[in-house]
């Protein structure tokens, strides 16, 4: 499902067009947005969680010639 197809299934669902349903849609994900870049954690039960997360350096490579970027 992308963007747009929630947006139509929304508005669907809740009588409202799709022009508000889609704002509501890009508030909420601006919101989580918001709180991740602050470095909170954002849990919805049974719809999932967004953080942020660590990994380690890794090493490159051109694929043309194997060097190491």
């Amino acid at each position: 499902m992308n963007k747009q197809e929630l947006v139509d299934g929304d508005a669907v669902a809740t009588g409202a067009n799709k022009a508000a349903t889609g704002e509501a849609i890009d508030a909420f994900i601006c919101a989580v947005m918001t709180a991740v870049r602050k470095g909170d954690t954002v849990q919805l039960i049974g719809f999932g969680s967004f953080s942020t997360g660590a990994r380690a350096a890794r090493v490159g490579r051109n694929s043309a010639t194997g060097a190491e970027v």
